[in-house]
């Protein structure tokens, strides 16, 4: 996926939702996006690298006006546990799509990229209404790449991505 086109829209949906100077827990390691987020004036903390699926401490805090999580729910064993674990009462997330013609990827050198979940839209709604969150405002984009074959073509037409806006009372 265009690295620009996801956080074009990550962008947008924070500007949209977050206030300015706003405190923001990005679930992941220091990151590119993170950075942007930081240059527009938030407040960005990201996760240092523990295992979300077992450590929740850092979403605890109610400090945090809104939580991001932009690709991760997909590379954990157990998302429903840190999203029902989180104090803020906004949180902007993004996943990759299943697509009927691609399998989920699966790193086979590094064990911590693989997916263990790609999210058919529903799916992930019902994950986070179960979880105690409601969904504001949703977007699906397709991710064309530059490629030769059926595949590469078929992206072009079948959304990839998920972005969600969701709040909890």
């Amino acid at each position: 996926m265009s690295k620009r086109k996801r956080y074009t829209k990550s962008l947008a949906y924070i500007e949209k939702y977050v206030s300015k100077g706003g405190k923001i827990l990005d679930l992941g390691t220091s990151n590119e996006l993170a950075k942007r987020i930081a240059e527009k004036g938030y407040k960005v903390e990201n996760t240092k690298g523990e295992d979300l699926d077992q450590d929740h401490t850092s979403v605890e805090d109610e400090s945090y006006e809104a939580v991001t999580a932009f690709e991760i729910f997909e590379h954990m064993l157990a998302p429903y546990n840190i999203l029902k674990a989180i104090k803020a009462k906004k949180l902007i997330a993004t996943v990759p799509l299943r697509l009927w013609f691609k399998s989920a990827f699966w790193s086979k050198t590094n064990e911590w990229d693989r997916h263990y979940h790609e999210f058919e839209e529903k799916q992930f709604v019902w994950l986070l209404e179960k979880t105690g969150w409601t969904v504001v405002e949703s977007e699906k984009w397709a991710s064309p790449i530059r490629q030769i074959g059926i595949r590469p073509i078929l992206r072009y037409f079948y959304p990839r991505y998920l972005i969600v806006y969701c709040e909890r009372k």
